[in-house]
């Protein structure tokens, strides 16, 4: 093994058409670059003055570990995959997310019945009505010919094991007090035994399609069925009626069929916190018990800092904190090419992992031209879009910037401290992490429009990178030292 002083890291970029490379050190920039290759030697650190940005990491200082990154098959995402007529361009797409020549995906949310990123509004047992036995539960269509075809598939495709979380948009509308999948809505009290059993029933169906689940939610953004902001299925809860369900239903009837299933609650965003955890606790406090991990959603996040999750969460470091759904919302639909897309993704990233995450689910996988299908026009973009009468799919710069943590950061990397000195520019925002594998690793973005060339630092080493302008880079190098010589020619 060679000394730290001459390791190399290495910078890649390529086409948006190009494959991923696996390597150390990956680049993406606005300027149409993807993965280009740099590779430079690690040299002795050298202070130049004091507007030499460096960024100083102590490996010895960790603070969360990871549980993964990935993204979510849904009715439409497993509708469009499903559609796609060359065989070998559909393991392609799978390749690109799971594969190790990919960006290494760990994790998949995938929903209990319907969302609105599904042709119809629909659950697993809308009728008989009132069929508080669930006599006539059963998996969807959709389940047999779009979501489990394609979750096998990603599942083949992984090298390491794929956490799977449930989550439930609503209930049958015979379950609620709207008798409606969406608007306002609560569970009726005396369906809240059927409303957990709905769960395990689920776990059950697809266990027996050889499909086991990390995970369930305590349901999708319930504040939805509060406020009657959206236009498709939800439910909403009381701080009472949630705490109960969770504790004295949920809870038990998850932890009976399977104590491994984690319990994640809220689901909703972060500024959400207050109500569905913090008032739910002053009535309930054995939640916390019940609960293993919080769900926060993206949304709103650049208005809502992430130091109110940890502000909130403080005296609870049982509870881990995860990224359940992220989307770019505002462009009502795809806009091919977007760095202004990356650029969001990237800085939530950043700043999550900062704020202790422990992994990040982006929304579908794929989607079509216009964002959907989705039964309430909700489009959005997604990370790869597919043009199925033309018989191909693009990578967008979202799926990139996903690859810059999914392929570099694997499952029990533990995040390490990293601080930024001798700056004279805007600051640079930046987490590191310490792999499984004994490597440091650290992504970079570049907001500005201008190239800068930033410092490294751990001990008496550094790795001197160009970070170009408008740009995400990740710097891979070993963390080990075994003498002060080599041969480096």
């Amino acid at each position: 093994m060679q000394s730290m002083s001459c390791l190399v890291f290495t910078v890649y970029m390529s086409t948006d058409k190009s494959d991923i490379i696996t390597d150390f050190t990956e680049c993406l920039s606005a300027n149409g670059l993807r993965f280009q290759k740099v590779t430079s030697l690690i040299e002795v650190f050298r202070k130049l003055s004091d507007c030499s940005t460096t960024i100083e990491l102590d490996p010895m200082t960790k603070y969360q570990t990871i549980h993964g990154f990935g993204g979510a098959v849904t009715d439409s995402a497993g509708f469009i995959w499903n559609n796609i007529q060359d065989e070998g361009l559909k393991q392609a797409l799978i390749d690109s997310y799971f594969s190790d020549t990919g960006l290494e995906y760990n994790m998949i949310r995938t929903p209990i019945g319907g969302s609105d990123f599904s042709s119809r509004a629909y659950t697993l047992n809308d009728y008989p009505l009132d069929d508080k036995e669930l006599g006539n539960f059963s998996l969807s269509y959709e389940d047999y010919n779009y979501k489990l075809p394609m979750i096998k598939a990603c599942l083949a495709a992984a090298s390491s094991q794929v956490f799977m979380v449930g989550t439930t948009w609503s209930p049958p509308a015979w379950m609620k007090t709207s008798g409606s999948l969406t608007g306002v809505g609560y569970l009726k009290e005396e369906y809240f035994e059927a409303y957990a059993n709905y769960h395990k029933k689920f776990l059950e169906e697809y266990k027996r399609n050889n499909i086991s689940f990390w995970a369930i939610t305590t349901t999708n953004e319930p504040l939805n069925g509060v406020v009657d902001l959206p236009d498709f299925n939800c439910l909403g809860w009381t701080i009472e009626g949630m705490g109960s369900w969770i504790v004295d239903y949920l809870g038990p009837t998850i932890k009976n069929y399977d104590p491994t299933i984690k319990i994640l609650g809220i689901d909703d965003q972060r500024n959400t916190l207050p109500i569905w955890f913090t008032a739910v606790m002053l009535k309930r406090p054995e939640v916390a018990q019940v609960l293993d991990g919080i769900a926060l959603h993206f949304y709103f996040n650049d208005i809502t800092p992430p130091s109110m999750a940890t502000t909130v969460l403080k005296d609870y470091p049982d509870l881990f904190l995860i990224s359940t759904e992220a989307s770019i919302t505002e462009t009502k639909g795809v806009d091919l090419g977007s760095w202004d897309g990356l650029e969001k993704y990237a800085v939530s990233l950043i700043q999550d992992l900062n704020y202790n995450y422990t992994g990040w689910i982006d929304w579908n996988l794929c989607l079509d031209t216009e964002g959907g299908p989705n039964w309430v026009q909700n489009y959005v973009d997604s990370p790869i879009v597919v043009d199925a009468e033309a018989g191909v799919f693009y990578k967008q710069p979202i799926f990139y910037a996903m690859g810059h943590f999914s392929k570099f950061i694997p499952r029990g990397s533990r995040r390490i401290k990293s601080t930024e000195k001798y700056n004279c520019s805007n600051a640079l925002k930046h987490v590191a992490f310490l792999t499984p594998e004994n490597t440091i690793v650290v992504v970079l973005l570049n907001e500005d429009n201008k190239d800068r060339v930033i410092r490294l630092k751990f001990g008496d080493n550094q790795a001197k990178v160009l970070v170009e302008g408008k740009s995400i880079i990740t710097v891979e190098f070993n963390n080990e030292v075994q003498d002060d010589s080599c041969d480096c020619d």
